[in-house]
């Protein structure tokens, strides 16, 4: 079977951010995306109550040039002021047309 490489990138974030993540996204060019819900300890510690709202983990997979937009997006919009945090792995994925 072949494949074709690409880039996922994983942001995770405050649930509040759910709808403006995806918009900024799609905006950066991405094709679709795969939202979950996330909790873990960090430099932020664990929140306290889900009075503060829970996270999310939003997946993505996306060319060079798109990843690179929507990591430069995240660092200048949301690093400063809230806890989201950013990667990018190499994937290699069967129908590209889904993605790319």
């Amino acid at each position: 079977m072949k494949t074709t490489p690409a880039f996922r990138i994983t942001i995770i974030a405050e649930a509040l951010l759910e709808d403006r993540l995806i918009r900024d996204v799609k905006t950066c060019g991405a094709k679709g995306y795969t939202i979950t819900q996330a909790h873990g300890d960090g430099t932020r510690g664990v929140r306290a109550s889900l009075w503060e709202g829970g996270n999310i983990k939003l997946e993505t997979i996306v060319s060079e040039g798109v990843a690179d937009a929507i990591l430069e997006m995240v660092a200048n919009k949301y690093f400063q002021h809230f806890a989201v945090i950013a990667y990018l792995e190499n994937v290699a994925v069967v129908r590209v047309e889904k993605y790319l």
